[in-house]
C-alpha cells in the first residue's frame, strides 16, 4: 500500500483515498479538524490541581473522555489498564486515608496536612491502574507504557472538552498499603492520579526544550 491508501472496515485496500473521505469529512472540514488537533497538541499544558473546581465532566462528557482514553497503542491487545473514578466525598476519604498513613509514619505535620487536602480540589479524580502480567511475551515496560498513554489521553481529552487537568503521582501512587486500601489486585498499581475540573485560574507555562536539542539523526558507519 502507498501513502494515502487505507483499509476499509471489510479489510479492502482503498487506493489514494482523500483523508477527508476516510473520516467522513470534506477536505475543508478535515483540514480544520486537523488544525484544531495540532493546536491542542501544541498548546497543551497541565493545570495545577489546586486551580481545578466544579463543575467536572457530566455523564456524556465522561463517556466521551473514557472513549478517547482507550485509543492507545497496546502491543498484543492486552488492555493492561483500567480506570477508577473518584468523586464527591470519596475524594475526601481518600485524602483522609493518605493523611492517616503520613501521620502514622511520623511525617512532618505540614506534609500530613497537604496529604489531607490532596484530592479535595478537582471534582473528578481518575486513577489509572496498570495491571501488569509478568513473564508475558509483551515486556512489562510496554504494558506500563500503554497504561501511561491512557493517562496522557485523559489529559488531552479533558483539554479538548474545555476542562483543565493534571497528572500527579506522589508517594501514594507507589504505596502498597494505599493500593490494597483501593482494593487493587497484587499485580495492579496506580500509574496516575488524573485530576480534572474547570479552571479557576491559570498558571504560567513551564519552559519547553527546543526540539533541536532533543532530536538527532542516526547514520550507519
Amino acid at each position: 500500500m502507498k501513502v494515502g491508501d487505507y483499509t476499509d472496515a471489510k479489510g479492502s485496500a482503498q487506493a489514494n483515498a482523500p483523508l477527508g473521505d476516510l473520516y467522513g469529512l470534506g477536505a475543508g472540514r478535515y483540514t480544520r479538524r486537523m488544525n484544531t488537533l495540532l493546536d491542542l497538541l501544541t498548546r497543551r499544558q497541565s493545570t495545577p490541581s489546586k486551580l481545578l473546581s466544579e463543575p467536572g465532566p457530566d455523564p456524556a462528557q465522561l463517556d466521551a473522555l473514557l472513549r478517547m482514553a482507550m485509543r492507545v497503542p497496546d502491543h498484543g491487545n492486552m488492555t493492561p489498564f483500567r480506570i477508577l473514578g473518584i468523586r464527591g466525598d470519596h475524594r475526601l476519604r481518600l485524602s483522609a486515608r493518605l493523611a492517616e498513613v503520613s501521620a502514622a509514619r511520623g511525617d512532618d505535620p505540614a506534609k500530613v496536612e497537604k496529604d489531607r487536602n490532596r484530592f479535595n480540589h478537582a471534582p473528578l479524580i481518575l486513577a489509572v491502574i496498570a495491571h501488569v502480567t509478568p513473564g508475558h511475551k509483551v515486556p512489562e515496560q510496554e504494558q506500563l507504557l500503554s497504561a501511561g498513554l491512557v493517562a496522557y489521553n485523559l489529559l488531552l481529552g479533558a483539554e479538548s472538552l474545555g476542562f483543565g487537568a493534571q497528572w500527579l503521582t506522589g508517594w501514594s501512587a507507589y504505596d502498597r498499603g494505599i493500593a490494597e486500601w483501593l482494593r487493587l489486585a497484587a499485580h495492579e498499581r496506580v500509574v496516575a492520579w488524573v485530576h480534572i475540573g474547570t479552571r479557576s485560574g491559570s498558571a504560567p507555562d513551564r519552559p519547553r526544550p527546543e526540539p533541536s536539542s532533543k532530536y538527532s539523526e542516526w547514520q550507519s558507519t
